[in-house]
């Protein structure tokens, strides 16, 4: 799986994936960090990337589409806003995850639970 980490998260948690095997970028590393939500999401489908942010706006967008690229990994709630937590959350839920973020999907992630919606949000 390859991700690109939204500006909403720290570089931290680029760099933790990437630790850990998987092929990621941050916004800053292409110089998108004031790039609109919408061109990170183009660059992500673009790059068969998987976006990861604290944004919800890139759920808004992608509700709006027709497509079922790019997955979204949204995290919410205060618990998970360290990047350490993160990378950890990450980590231990991608393996039950690649499947549908490979098909096509937003996961919300949460201390308590993880919410998936298959994409596009119409079917």
């Amino acid at each position: 799986m390859r991700f690109l980490i939204d500006n909403a998260l720290s570089p931290l948690v680029a760099d933790g994936l990437r630790l850990a095997g998987y092929d990621t970028v941050h916004v800053r590393d292409y110089e998108m960090q004031s790039a609109s939500d919408v061109e990170i999401l183009l660059r992500a489908r673009d790059e068969n990337r998987i976006i990861v942010s604290a944004d919800t706006d890139f759920g808004s967008l992608l509700t709006l589409r027709t497509e079922s690229k790019p997955s979204f990994i949204l995290f919410r709630g205060s618990t998970t806003r360290r990047p350490e937590r993160q990378i950890q959350v990450l980590l231990e839920n991608l393996p039950a995850l690649t499947e549908m973020l490979e098909k096509g999907c937003i996961a919300v992630l949460n201390q308590s639970r993880i919410r998936i919606r298959n994409l596009p949000i119409g079917d």
